[in-house]
């Protein structure tokens, strides 16, 4: 048996990884959204692959089949804040790899002004010193729900750190 924290692979590599096209598409990614690596561009584009097989696979079947299955998928990908609230299944069809960048952590805390750039964001993010409701998330790849978009804001120990203290306030 394996260990219980390694888990499966959350990505699939490209079938030709070195064809010009995919590179350049790949490095503008990565610039524009401060991506470690291509690894990351890879674990989107498998999420978004997922939702749409299965948004695909629902089409297929017959409509009174798929009615729950329809609105379970359509709320998770809501909460997600990829698609408005009355969303279908072909816009989840129409689903690309930068809505789901735009829902990174990383994004959020740079759209939100937290960091001066996407690279600082990634960097405030790996030291700890952002929270998502009060909890410390260090992974820049987290994925920031809809209702936990509002409470994106500083860990509250590094407030404390951050701002410097005058010798008035010492005293």
């Amino acid at each position: 048996m394996g260990d219980p924290r390694k888990c499966r692979k959350k990505w699939v590599g490209p079938r030709h990884p070195w064809r010009k096209d995919r590179l350049v598409e790949e490095m503008k990614l990565i610039g524009e959204y401060g991506l470690r690596n291509k690894r990351e561009i890879w674990i989107a584009q498998t999420t978004i692959r997922e939702l749409r097989h299965k948004a695909r696979v629902l089409l297929a079947l017959p409509l009174e089949t798929r009615e729950r299955a329809e609105k379970a998928l359509l709320e998770r990908v809501y909460r997600m804040g990829l698609l408005p609230e009355n969303a279908t299944l072909d816009q989840v069809l129409s689903l690309t790899v930068e809505d789901l960048l735009n829902r990174r952590l990383q994004t959020i805390v740079y759209l939100k002004g937290l960091a001066k750039s996407i690279y600082q964001a990634r960097q405030l993010i790996v030291h700890g010193h952002i929270a998502v409701g009060g909890r410390r998330i260090t992974s820049p790849g987290y994925i920031v729900k809809r209702d936990e978009e509002g409470s994106v804001d500083y860990y509250l120990s590094s407030l404390y750190r951050a701002v410097p203290q005058t010798t008035a306030q010492r005293e």
